[in-house]
């Protein structure tokens, strides 16, 4: 279902049963799934992939040139999964050939108006951003992670599954997974224990994590020693395994515990 005032270029690959509203233009070397609907005044450029069932609101523009000066203009894409969503006026730059050569995000999205999304970002699934948010170049975005509105992320920076940052915070460096993140310099304000629990993890689990959390950040000792600690006297466990691995592959470092200095 194309109206006649959408421009769609021949070699477009485009499903049958996708509709594309009026004044939206969809470039060549583009790839669109089945169910998925554009609505008006939506610009997809050259390299975008879009899956199934998704949802483009007016004023998005999807897989145009990276903003990198170092971007000489070659081949890459946008990789968008199935189901997800992409609000008013969100604009998706694709990747570098400096990096990953694409900007990748996952299925059951929802990426809330007026978001930017650099170059070489990847965005895994089930993940919400919410409006406003500003994502420099390189970023990776773990599932089911939640980013508060207005928040801008510096470059290269790791946010970790099921973590929730707060609301116009700063984000210099890597967010922990199943933590919230809050306060200015960003620190660690606790687990998500509800949103965990609406995801289905057990009283026990939870517990688990927030003993982990407490060894590290309010164990009186470094990240080094505190994660020897918690290999020492902890169980193995996959929230255990992946808390560590996330502190101990960190480039850019981890957000600090949050200390009664920090009001003064």
């Amino acid at each position: 279902m194309n109206q006649p005032l959408a421009y769609i270029h021949p070699e477009a690959k485009i499903a049958q049963n996708v509709v594309v509203e009026p004044f939206s233009t969809i470039y060549k070397n583009v790839e669109i799934g089945e169910g998925t609907w554009v609505g008006p005044n939506v610009t997809i450029m050259e390299g975008a992939r879009i899956g199934k069932n998704c949802k483009l609101y007016p004023g998005c523009v999807i897989s145009a040139a990276p903003q990198d000066l170092k971007y000489k203009g070659e081949p890459s894409t946008v990789f968008i999964g199935d189901n997800t969503v992409i609000r008013e006026c969100v604009t998706i730059n694709r990747g570098t050939a400096m990096d990953k050569n694409t900007t990748n995000i996952g299925n059951n999205c929802l990426i809330m108006a007026y978001v930017h999304i650099a170059h070489d970002c990847m965005i895994a699934n089930n993940v919400i951003v919410v409006n406003s948010v500003q994502l420099a170049g390189h970023i990776e975005i773990q599932d089911y992670a939640i980013i508060g509105g207005t928040t801008a992320v510096q470059q290269f920076v790791k946010i970790g599954a099921h973590a929730m940052v707060g609301g116009g915070s700063l984000v210099r460096k890597d967010v922990p997974p199943f933590v919230k993140a809050a306060r200015e310099p960003l620190t660690y304000a606790g687990v998500n224990s509800i949103g965990l629990r609406r995801r289905g993890f057990s009283n026990e689990k939870i517990n688990e994590i927030q003993e982990i959390y407490r060894t590290l950040f309010l164990g009186g000792m470094n990240h080094s020693k505190a994660l020897d600690r918690i290999e020492l006297e902890m169980l193995p466990s996959d929230e255990r395994d992946e808390i560590i691995n996330f502190f101990r592959t960190s480039e850019r470092g981890v957000i600090r515990g949050y200390s009664q200095r920090d009001e003064d």
